[in-house]
């Protein structure tokens, strides 16, 4: 039994029509506000920030070297003291089961260790601030556990009068902070404004750099460009797939529909200012494969009906494949987007913008595979004609005609 045949066909040019402009308000919108580059396509700094209170304060003076430094990969660290008394002498935080107890414990000469709460917090917790030398001095050297209760709010409040800074909470282990550089800005610069900044607004004993990486303009240009040879190489090997497999109009209709579904989402992430970035990439790339692969069924079916269906068009024989394959279109896209809405709602940063541009690219893909690849499809084969063989055999002793159709692709 065949499904209720769907005038598909009379609906390829308006949609054609619909889908240019919109294409042209994202070109418009290219132009007049640009791409959002994220710090993974513009020279900057992301850094990994905590706000947290000093538990203990540590000082030397001596002719040894004492150190206070990662151990086994950084699961736990270790006070060492080399050349003290002819021998090094190593406490591991991991073997005291509180602060207290571990600075009660230590014993190095010159060493001055002291707690500056009660010491109740758990050794295991104990972290460094990365941006201070792991040799102990003169100068106080801070050991730090838990965090201040500050929110991503307040330190997005502290940060608001430096230019292009974005912060996002990274659980309840600290902030990343973003923040764009000119050409002339080093790494050290931008790293002493925001510590400085932070420092004003929640003390600056209290701001630790967990992480800082910093990207160069050269850096960041070089991504760019293996970016865009990178999604141009990708749409070039689906099209080469889509020739072997089918006809070059059928290759055609497929590219086609893959730079729509491209640009659709790229008018969204221009005009929404979502940030661009490797995460919003991703989606894209995501989209890719997933529209091809919607529309290599649809063409599939088609070329199953060249064989079967005798039709006076090759319209009604696009209407007739689409109608097919209809349902398993809307069932494929509808049940993705539940796990993607999931994503967006329970998620945050860079995943939920993934999400959301994973949802427009998963609306355009299904609309593109029914519209934009059949309606393509459709014009190349405008003055296509079926065409038959005919074959005479009798039936019985009567005369009876048959005609077998041999069906042209």
């Amino acid at each position: 039994m065949e499904k209720k045949l769907h005038q598909f066909s009379k609906a390829f040019i308006p949609c054609e029509i619909i889908s240019l402009v919109i294409i042209l308000f994202g070109f418009a919108g290219l132009f007049i506000k640009g791409i959002n580059f994220g710090l993974d396509f513009k020279p900057g700094l992301i850094e990994e920030v905590r706000i947290a209170p000093a538990v203990a304060e540590l000082s030397y003076n001596g002719a040894a070297k004492v150190t206070v430094d990662a151990y086994k990969a950084g699961l736990d660290f270790i006070i060492s003291g080399t050349g003290v008394e002819n021998e090094t002498k190593s406490y591991l935080y991991s073997e005291y089961a509180t602060v207290k107890d571990l600075v009660d414990a230590v014993s190095i000469p010159g060493l001055k260790i002291s707690l500056k709460t009660d010491g109740s917090e758990a050794s295991s917790e104990l972290f460094l601030n990365s941006a201070v030398s792991t040799i102990v001095t003169k100068s106080p050297m801070y050991l730090y556990a838990g965090n201040e209760n500050v929110s991503v709010d307040d330190v997005r409040s502290a940060l608001v009068n430096l230019n292009g800074v974005s912060v996002k909470a990274l659980g309840t282990n600290g902030f990343q902070i973003r923040m764009g550089a000119t050409e002339d800005e080093t790494s050290q610069n931008l790293q002493n404004s925001v510590t400085d900044t932070l420092g004003a607004a929640f003390g600056l004993e209290k701001v630790v750099i967990i992480k800082t990486d910093f990207i160069g303009s050269n850096f960041s240009k070089s991504l760019a460009k293996k970016s865009v040879l990178l999604l141009v190489v990708t749409v070039l090997l689906i099209w080469l797939y889509a020739a072997i497999r089918f006809h070059w109009d059928f290759a055609l209709g497929a590219i086609v529909a893959l730079f729509h579904d491209a640009l659709i989402m790229f008018t969204f992430i221009i005009w929404s200012r979502m940030e661009f970035s490797t995460t919003v990439l991703a989606a894209v790339l995501t989209i890719v494969g997933y529209s091809i692969n919607d529309t290599v069924v649809i063409l599939d079916r088609v070329r199953s009906n060249l064989r079967l269906k005798k039709v006076d068009s090759f319209n009604q024989l696009l209407d007739r494949s689409l109608s097919d394959t209809l349902g398993r279109s809307i069932i494929t896209t509808v049940t993705t987007l539940f796990a993607v809405i999931s994503l967006y709602l329970f998620t945050s940063g860079s995943i939920k913008d993934f999400a959301l541009a994973l949802m427009v690219g998963l609306v355009s893909g299904c609309y593109s595979s029914l519209f934009i690849s059949s309606g393509v499809i459709s014009m190349c084969r405008k003055n296509w004609k079926q065409e038959f063989g005919i074959h005479h055999s009798l039936k019985n002793d009567v005369g009876v005609l048959q005609m077998d159709a041999g069906v042209t692709v």
